[in-house]
This record gives C-alpha cells, structure tokens and sequence, in this order.
C-alpha cells in the first residue's frame, strides 16, 4: 500500500483515534502502520479498501475526497471500534491540508488544491512554495490532500486577516500556542527514529486546536513537520534533513512568538488560511519565458512568467499529477486564461490584454469567470517595458530575491526570487556535485549557473553543457536565486546565442549549429579561489542544529567536548554562533537529579529554545554572506550583528 492510495484524513481524526487507543495498543501502534502499508489496498468511489487479513477489511469512508469524521474509518477485527487497525489506517493516510485555495485558481482537470504554510515533503508544498498551482486528479495524492472547507464538520474560515495596533493574542490562542510548542520540542527530544504515531497525533491535535483558535500559520506549520516526519520515517527519497529543520524552526518560532506579538506582527503570526485574490483591473501583460515544474511527488507542469507594463511580474500556471511526460505536454496546451488561445510556449514570447483581472498577492493570475483576456503584442528582452527588469544592479535584485527566500519571512507573498542578468560566459568548472557553468556579471561578480532540474526528460542539462562550449558569449538571462555563500542560480531563460529570439532552457533544445563556434569542446573555467577569509566555519554550527533532527536531544548530550569547534568558529568572526553552539551542546548533556539520585526529567523546552536560536541564527547568516558575494565580497569577512542566545523569535 502507498500512503497516495489512501484518501487524506483529517488531522483531528488521527488524534482522536490515537487518544482512544490503550496504552499497550499505542505501543504496538508503529508496527501496525508498518504492517498495514504492506496490505492491499483498492477503492471504490468514495470508499478505500484495505484488506487487514484473509478476513477482515479496513474502509475508509471520505465523502468530499477528505474522511472527516472518525466515524469514517471502520474495521471488521473483533476489537473493532477499539483496535489498532483504525489509529494505523489514520496514521497512515496523508493529513488533510488545512488551508484550500480559492476555488478559482483550480485547473479543470480537478478541485481546487490545498495551500497555506503546510508544505509537502515530496513536492506539492514545494511546489506551493514556488507559486505553483498543484491540482489533484480525482483520488488526491498523498502529499496534496484536499480542500478542507468543502469536508463536513471542519472550522469556517471566520480567521481575521489584521489586527488593531495594541492587539494582543486571547488567552486561548496562547494556550494553542503553547500546546504546538510542547508537541514541537517532543519532536526534537526523540527525533525522527523516536517521532512515531503517537507523537505525531499531539502534532496533528496541536494543529487542530490552533486552527480552531484562528493561528493558520502555526497550524499549517504543524502538518508540515508531520508530513515530512511521515517522509523521513517511510525512507522516502525525497525527504531532506534540512527541510524539517525548516519546519521545525517556523513551528517552534511562530509559536513563540504568539505569546509575544501585537499588532501588524500578530496579523502576520497568525497567518491567513485563504490565499487572498484581489481585483487588479485591466492589466497588459507581456511574456517573458515558461519553465517546466517537476515536482517528487509526480507532478508535472508548467508555470509562464509574464510582465506588467509597471514591472511588476505574474505566472500562469498548470500543475497536476503527470510527471515529466506532462509537463512537455501541457506547455503546449492553451492558456486557461479568459478568450486567449494562447499556448504557454507562445505566451511566453507574445502578449495579453487581460481585464477583470485577479491578483494573489505572490503575483498568481485568477482564472475566474469574470476574467477576459485577448491575444496582444508581445515585447523583446531589449525593449521596453521588459528592458528594465535588467536594469537594476545585480546586487538589489540579489537583495530582493533574498527577502522573498528567506526561510522565516513573514508570509507576506510578496516578491520575486527571480534575477534578471547580462553575463559573459567563461565556462564549466567543477565542483563536488558535478560541473556547473561560471558567468560574469556587472561589477565583475562571478555567479555559477545550475540546471533548475535533472530529469533527463528535460532540456536542462543539455543546453548548459551546450553553452559550456561558448565561452565569451554574452547573454541576457533568467535565473533563480540559490541562497550560497557565493553568488548562484539556477539558469531558467536566455536570449538565443545567436542573437535572435529567447530560449526557454527547460523546454527548447539548443543545437551545436546554434553557437558561434559549433565545433568547440566543452570549455572549462580556472579554479576559482576562495576569497580572503577562506569557507565560513558557521557549517560547524550548521551540521549540530541538522545533527539533531534524525537522532534528538540525545545525540548532541553525548558529545565530547566542542572547545576546539568552538574555538575556529570565533576565528571565523562569528563569536555569537560559538556561543550558540556551546549553550546548545552543554543544554542537551545536561540532566539533574533529585534528591535520592535518580535523573530527572530532561528540560525539553529549554533545548528546544536553544536548538531555536541556532537554527534561526543559521540562516540569518547564510542569507547575510549570500547578500555579501552578490555585493562584490564573496569570502570575505562579513560583519553579523550579535543575537542573543535567548532570543528565539528571530
């Protein structure tokens, strides 16, 4: 059984059945979902079958595409309704994102997707994350879930979206709070390998109650690290260690920082459960490159840049489960946007006259019904208004590129991680993951250009390995930020090195008969040196924070001393980050004792208030030494203003 065979199931749901379970159950509770997933499973309608044994069958009932109620899930075993076998069921399904889209921005081929801050380990919250429009096909896919509103019994969405200046939260949404702070440092007390269904289900009623309390953000946070528990514990090859790093610190962050914020800070802490679409008026809009989306979970797509005649950047997108094989189909599909016939592919070269127009405030494109939009005259790289997105340094663009990644913003979806560059070519060079192709820039900033995706499928790869044989070419590009203590970005579009027209890197195909020298080997660049002050040592403070998630509390407690770690991360000029990481180690060995000798109980919340600050700490660095390199200071010392250890809330 795959976890995407079984409908998702409301995080309330799972907590109820678990609470309900005995304690000798809830110890036997693991093996039973491991037993389970090894069971076959089919569906019929609304109804998905598991066969427990020879004789008894396991139904999950989920009228809506979600099971709602815990009524939902029956079993045939003799213990039924007190067996094990339904808390396993649960524990096992997809949880039931808690955020739905506005139903205008669904593609036809399904409802509307789940969104919000609940990002999916294996794609579609990655996805989300890009502003990408992930639809379910009918049977939703284990990462995406489904609308929650349209499930019976679940909260409307009465969540306020702004708070008067002196508002504070209500004692309920600090209770709430606190709660996601327990269930989140229970976490990183016992890890993943420890983090089982039983700790899960405190996450998921966490989350339940915080939405309830109007907290989405919190909420959402919550199913995130679940779902990516789920992915770690599954061995799933998608998961990455540094993922649940990130949703653990937004989760414990935010919860923090309830108790503490007022006003517009309190709006943001709470989060909206909707993602808002405004009306924009008549727009004019002109194309500017399509990039395919390939997400782990099996989705594909494609997502088309367009620019406002003011610069302001928007995407058309059409994401659903399909893979690779789709996302080369649907970029020649019609947009789906008002009377245009327009494909993605062409949309990305020509232009659009769009009124009644809606707007999310990450700058996704509405398909409403009232929306109308004609074919119109598209623009050059070169001439206005899209000349001007390559008229601000590379610098401020790196700057605002950094505000929309940054792993803790607040969710104010604004922004574009997008940067817009003219560059020489120099060639390949090497590094430990394979070769990427080195440019140069104004101001003489070097930046190394990476493909956006290795599906062989794709053009990616090809087309730099292409460009790699040009070197002294100069181009215009498109590239996304990758946050690197040097500059970086994956290379997405760029003008033909012919002079003649774009190139969407994803999609078309170079040929060796498109550059200036057909016959030219691929060329490879220097070495580049490090700069001055050599790599940062903040990685030592780095590898701790991340060692932590896989094998808790207890694997920092039992390390030797760090003094000589310690010691090279105060040479490196980062004497904060020593501190974080001594406080941190001596906060994890550290166990007292009562008065006949006997440990007492470990101060999770403390640990986890330290692990917190190193963690935010961490990547307040990175993005400061990424926003250094683009600036011309690439190893450099840089200058970081000092954090207290106890602040947590970054």
């Amino acid at each position: 059984m795959n976890a995407a065979q079984l409908p998702p199931v409301a995080p309330e749901v799972t907590a109820t059945l678990v609470e309900g379970l005995s304690p000798r159950l809830r110890k036997r509770l693991d093996a039973a979902v491991t037993k389970l997933a090894a069971r076959p499973t089919h569906r019929d309608g609304d109804t998905t079958t598991i066969e427990v044994d020879d004789e008894t069958e396991l139904r999950l009932h989920a009228p809506g595409g979600v099971v709602a109620k815990a009524e939902d899930i029956t079993c045939g075993c003799l213990l039924a309704p007190a067996c094990v076998h339904r808390a396993a069921a649960a524990c096992a399904a997809p949880a039931a994102d808690l955020a739905p889209e506005p139903a205008e921005q669904a593609t036809p081929e399904a409802p509307g997707p789940a969104s919000g801050t609940a990002p999916a380990a294996v794609g579609p919250g990655a996805a989300r994350a890009l502003g990408l429009n992930v639809a379910p096909t009918s049977g939703p896919d284990a990462a995406t879930g489904v609308a929650a509103d349209a499930a019976p019994g679940r909260a409307p969405n009465t969540a306020p979206d702004a708070a008067t200046p002196h508002e504070t939260a209500s004692p309920d949404q600090r209770a709430a709070a606190d709660a996601l702070w327990s269930a989140g440092a229970a976490v990183l007390e016992a890890g993943v390998d420890g983090a089982g269904a039983v700790t899960q289900s405190a996450l998921l009623r966490a989350a339940h109650t915080a939405r309830l309390r109007h907290l989405p953000r919190a909420a959402g946070a919550a199913l995130s690290v679940v779902t990516l528990l789920r992915a770690a514990r599954s061995g799933n090859p998608s998961y990455r260690t540094a993922e649940l790093v990130t949703a653990l610190a937004e989760l414990l962050g935010t919860a923090h920082r309830v108790g503490t914020a007022s006003g517009a800070e309190l709006a943001a802490v709470r989060g909206r459960v909707r993602r808002p679409y405004s009306p924009d008026g008549s727009l004019r809009l002109y194309g500017l490159f399509t990039e395919p989306v390939v997400t782990d979970s099996g989705h594909g797509g494609v997502r088309t840049w367009v620019a406002g005649a003011d610069g302001r950047l928007f995407t058309v997108g059409d994401v659903a489960p399909g893979g690779a094989g789709r996302a080369l189909g649907v970029a020649d599909r019609a947009v789906r946007l008002g009377d245009s016939a327009l494909t993605h592919r062409e949309l990305g070269r020509a232009g659009l006259a769009v009124s009644g127009a809606t707007v999310s405030p990450d700058g996704r494109l509405g398909a409403g019904k009232a929306v109308k939009a004609v074919t119109a005259r598209g623009a050059a790289w070169t001439e206005p208004p899209l000349a001007a997105l390559w008229g601000t340094p590379p610098a401020e663009q790196a700057a605002r590129a950094l505000r929309s990644t940054s792993r803790y913003a607040d969710p104010d979806g604004t922004g574009s991680d997008l940067l817009f560059l003219d560059v020489e070519l120099l060639g390949a060079i090497r590094e430990p993951g394979g070769a990427c192709l080195l440019a140069q820039c104004e101001g003489g900033v070097r930046v190394r250009l990476t493909v956006a995706d290795d599906d062989p499928a794709l053009a990616h790869r090809d087309n730099l390995a292409l460009l790699a044989a040009a070197p002294g070419t100069r181009l215009r590009i498109i590239g996304r930020l990758i946050p690197a203590t040097h500059p970086r970005l994956t290379l997405l579009a760029c003008t033909h090195p012919t002079g003649e027209g774009t190139v969407d890197l994803g999609l078309d195909r170079l040929r060796r008969a498109d550059l200036p020298d057909p016959s030219a080997p691929a060329h490879f660049a220097p070495p580049q040196p490090a700069g001055p002050g050599g790599p940062s040592p903040l990685y030592l403070l780095e590898r701790r924070v991340e060692q932590t998630v896989p094998a808790g509390r207890a694997a920092l407690g039992l390390l030797s001393d760090v003094t000589a770690e310690t010691r090279r991360i105060r040479r490196g000029g980062l004497p904060t980050a020593a501190a974080l990481l001594t406080a941190l180690c001596a906060s994890a060995a550290q166990r007292d004792r009562d008065l006949f000798g006997r440990l007492l109980p470990a101060d999770t919340d403390g640990f986890a208030a330290y692990w917190l600050a190193a963690a935010r700490y961490t990547a307040a660095v990175s993005e400061s030494l990424c926003a250094a390199a683009w600036n011309g200071t690439e190893g450099d010392q840089v200058a970081v203003p000092p954090v207290p250890v106890h602040d947590v809330a970054g």
